[in-house]
């Protein structure tokens, strides 16, 4: 074999067309541009000449399907695939059953390679081509891909090919929680000791994304959908270059979905147990208020005892109503009272913060709406005591805010789904949305494993 590539490698260098191509560059990138051709080149003859050896070899015919008789050679046929060193051409043996039963064709170096008979586009250029719109709009990953490789897919195929990848992801996501409901737990992560000693955190918060009125239509004024995104991660402790002590998220895991806060749930559910939930020395639970993170939070994690720490700047705004109502929000009197007290709440004086809005709410000097608006914010940290102790959170090394689930909701969702102009359909929304999370939780590569190639939906593009 070595001695053949030393024979390709002379063949092509000796060219006289690329030698020229590169006497006369002016330039290094001239000059690179040049060898990266030669390589492709070189490459794909490479490819060519092993396919061309393989199929030389001595095939063994195996039986009949439907006749058990021993297939026949019926002679080389040509083949031809698209990868990432051009087109490939070869040829090889095809067999049949020599009683011409249908459906009985067989080639086996296919098989042995892994294509499926109208396979025309090899596998890692598939990979490449949904890695590249994971990030950018159809049209962008297009010409990123010619560029980077040379080859010409346009858009449309592009949008084929994540169909089909996102139902691959769809599906296998579907059989977990599947096998979740019959109570079946997913084993957990393998995590190094020092990740696997860290507390867990677990978030939750809601996006809105533009989408289609119609689904097969564009036409229609857009309707915004919440998308729920929830977010799994330790938290490692270090220190800033000034010495102060700061929080690194490690292992992070995401799920999303375009649904209800019950569709939401398994989901984060699962992920939480694949990320080691159950063996956590701590496991904490961020959100802002609303109700149903909470219900979700009181359903499945307060049973496993998660510590609830509601989100402190969401906190904050609800206590600045109540300085609103109190005192004129305009005025200087307002901000220093709100400033007081956040800062009571920050430090630890949570039930004195509840007692002083107890005291305005039955205050004779105010007026009937302003004690109405601040008894709404009373009850509300009221009923919220255990998850507003933000002094004793920090003591320990928790997250005071959700700004890392915040974060998520931007670049998972918004980077990608809320460019100028995008509507979505659910579809196109849902086939996309799995891959990036498939590639933000390390399992992309997974959905490109050897056989894995299915045929391309003929959908249209969305967005």
């Amino acid at each position: 074999m070595i001695t053949r590539l030393e024979e390709l490698i002379a063949e092509h260098i000796d060219c006289s067309n690329h030698c020229s191509k590169l006497e006369t560059a002016s330039s290094l990138v001239a000059i690179v541009w040049v060898a990266w051709g030669i390589g492709l080149e070189l490459a794909r003859r490479i490819v060519e000449s092993e396919l061309t050896r393989r199929a030389l070899l001595p095939t063994e015919w195996p039986s009949c399907p439907h006749c058990s008789t021993r297939l026949n050679s019926r002679g080389f046929q040509p083949r031809s695939m698209l990868t990432l060193v051009g087109q490939v051409n070869w040829s090889r043996r095809v067999g049949r059953c020599p009683k011409k039963c249908p459906g009985s064709q067989r080639v086996p170096l296919d098989e042995c390679l892994l294509i499926k008979p109208d396979q025309k586009t090899s596998e890692e250029v598939v990979k490449l081509g949904c890695l590249l719109a994971i990030f950018v709009p159809f049209e962008i990953a297009s010409h990123l891909l010619q560029q980077l490789t040379s080859i010409k897919v346009c858009a449309q195929t592009l949008a084929n090919w994540v169909t089909q990848s996102g139902q691959l992801a769809t599906s296998q996501r579907a059989l977990e929680l599947t096998a979740f409901s019959q109570g079946e737990s997913p084993s957990p992560e393998q995590l190094s000791t020092s990740v696997e000693s860290m507390p867990l955190a677990i978030a939750g918060d809601g996006v809105m994304v533009p989408f289609r009125p119609q689904e097969k239509s564009p036409s229609g004024a857009t309707q915004w959908r919440e998308v729920k995104v929830g977010i799994i991660a330790r938290l490692g402790a270090y220190f800033t270059r000034s010495g102060k002590p700061a929080t690194r998220l490690h292992n992070r895991r995401l799920v999303a979905v375009l649904g209800n806060i019950h569709d939401l749930a398994p989901r984060l559910m699962v992920e939480a147990r694949n990320s080691g939930l159950e063996a956590a020395s701590k496991v904490v639970w961020l959100s802002d208020g609303a109700v149903g993170f909470w219900n979700l939070y009181y359903q499945f994690l307060e049973p496993l005892n998660v510590v609830g720490v509601l989100d402190f700047y969401h906190a904050a705004g609800h206590l600045w109503s109540a300085a609103a109502a109190y005192k004129d929000g305009r005025t200087r009197a307002a901000k220093d009272w709100f400033k007081h007290w956040r800062h009571e709440l920050r430090h630890g004086n949570s039930m004195g913060v509840i007692s002083e809005l107890n005291t305005l709410a039955n205050s004779p000097s105010l007026k009937a709406s302003q004690r109405q608006s601040i008894r709404r914010v009373h009850d509300y940290f009221k009923a919220r005591v255990e998850h507003i102790t933000y002094e004793a959170f920090e003591e320990q090394g928790i997250p005071l805010g959700s700004g890392m689930v915040e974060s998520a909701c931007k670049w998972l969702i918004q980077q990608r789904f809320k460019g100028v102009g995008m509507r979505w359909s659910s579809q196109g929304f849902n086939n996309l949305l799995h891959l990036r999370l498939a590639w933000v939780n390390s399992r992309f590569d997974d959905l490109f494993s050897e056989g894995s190639y299915f045929e391309p939906s003929t959908s249209s593009p969305n967005s």
